[in-house]
């Protein structure tokens, strides 16, 4: 099709929306002149069009209908930004069926309901742009879709989720609780005003079930993933890993590990020479380990509205040229895999060292019946801290341990919080880092 331009519409102009929108408006004359055409922003639809966004707009483009985009049959490219599963699974599938191509930042979108809008897509011959949809500015998509498309991928581990990374690095570098520091981060925009998918894992679950679905060829396996927060994470527990020479962060970690895959999001205790562990605030950083690359580590803003804005407009390019080219409708969607047998391996088999920290009676024959129980289990400590000495009342243990599979850790914890020189709940971390 012959077209002196590509029209988008934008669904949803919150903080996302309006970003991209503004790269889209201030560099319109850069991106013409990399495309050697210009790209237009024909409609905008949200259900607020009156609040002020900064940015320039000419009359008639904003709209509360969202229909009106989705019918326009001038418009090439729908920009779904309003996240969550629905309406935004009903819009991106009217889209596709009306013969537009999709441009998304909607990861939990993705992961939860890829299986249906990449099938769809492939029937209407059209393409699905998600780079925004994980880590922000960092170009991890294309990374792992064409830059390593020749490396079978070991490993994929980091950090993407920035408002957790930002609590753990205020509550490592101040000392503060964790319910402080959630609070200091709604009030800076950086935490939503309902925390959960950040401080619980689900948003960096949602990432890592695109991620490894390109990565791995498996299946978008949103249900497999074993999924754990940083809300139980306490200043005495960074402190402890400092001083074994850790520091805490939540991970997304997928690696192969024989005939499986490990598929988990939980807080973990990287060595303090690890570059991981020096990715502070709202950033984030993914190490991937390829077979023919080795180890390769991605830093970026991993959110805001122009680093996400950027990877949007990086989607509505890359598609574009190939409306322009003629080739959009005939190339076939690079979405995710069906199935290649890769199985997921179940929680209880993972095998890695792990920090305990137990609050134990002070008296003699307590850490011998500690090391027998973990003993029993196959487990055995690598170094101990005991904070102070009060005879017959509670102390803090704190052990590291070699490594251990998890089934055999969660029984002998399961037996050594039964004991009655035990008070409270065991704290237990897994510890990441190196090579993995």
């Amino acid at each position: 099709m012959d077209k002196s331009q590509i029209n988008i519409g934008v669904i949803g102009f919150g903080t996302v929306g309006a970003g991209t929108v503004k790269i889209l408006s201030n560099s319109s004359r850069e991106i013409e002149q990399r495309l050697g055409f210009p790209v237009v922003i024909k409609r905008i639809a949200d259900l607020d069009i009156k609040s002020d966004r900064g940015v320039s707009l000419e009359k008639g483009v904003l709209t509360s209908d969202v229909d009106v985009i989705l019918n326009d049959p001038e418009i090439d490219i729908v920009v779904e930004l309003i996240g969550g599963i629905r309406p935004a699974k009903d819009m991106v599938l009217k889209a596709l069926r009306n013969g537009k191509h999709v441009v998304t930042a909607n990861k939990a979108l993705l992961a939860e309901a890829g299986k249906e809008i990449f099938r769809v897509a492939v029937k209407n011959k059209k393409q699905v742009g998600f780079e925004a949809a994980v880590a922000g500015s960092i170009p991890i998509i294309k990374v792992v879709r064409e830059s390593l498309i020749g490396n079978r991928i070991n490993s994929i581990y980091g950090i993407i989720n920035g408002t957790a990374n930002y609590i753990l690095t205020k509550m490592t570098e101040e000392g503060v609780e964790f319910a402080s520091v959630l609070k200091e981060a709604q009030d800076l925009g950086y935490a939503e005003a309902d925390p959960t998918f950040d401080i619980e894992g689900v948003d960096s679950a949602h990432k890592l079930t695109i991620l490894a679905s390109l990565a791995f060829g498996i299946p978008l396996s949103f249900k497999k993933v074993y999924t754990e927060g940083i809300s139980s994470i306490t200043p005495l527990d960074i402190q402890f890993a400092a001083d074994f020479g850790y520091s805490i962060k939540l991970l997304a970690i997928a690696k192969r590990v024989e005939n499986e895959l490990e598929l988990r999001v939980n807080p973990a205790m990287v060595p303090k020479d690890d570059l991981i562990s020096g990715v502070n605030g709202v950033f984030n950083a993914i190490r991937i380990d390829g077979d023919a690359t080795g180890d390769a580590l991605y830093y970026g803003r991993g959110a805001g509205d122009i680093p996400t804005g950027s990877a949007v407009v990086s989607d509505i390019a890359d598609i574009a040229r190939l409306i322009k080219s003629g080739a959009a409708e005939r190339m076939t969607m690079p979405g995710m895999a069906e199935d290649n047998g890769l199985q997921i391996r179940k929680m209880e088999d993972i095998v890695t060292c792990y920090y305990l920290r137990l609050s134990v009676m002070d008296k003699p024959g307590v850490l011998s019946l500690i090391s027998g129980i973990l003993g029993t289990h196959n487990i055995s400590i690598s170094s101990m801290i005991q904070k102070g000495r009060r005879r017959e009342k509670a102390v803090t243990l704190v052990m590291m341990t070699h490594v251990a599979r998890e089934k055999d850790m969660t029984e002998a914890l399961k037996k050594i919080t039964r004991m009655s020189f035990v008070s409270g709940r065991p704290v237990m971390l897994r510890v990441e880092g190196g090579e993995i």
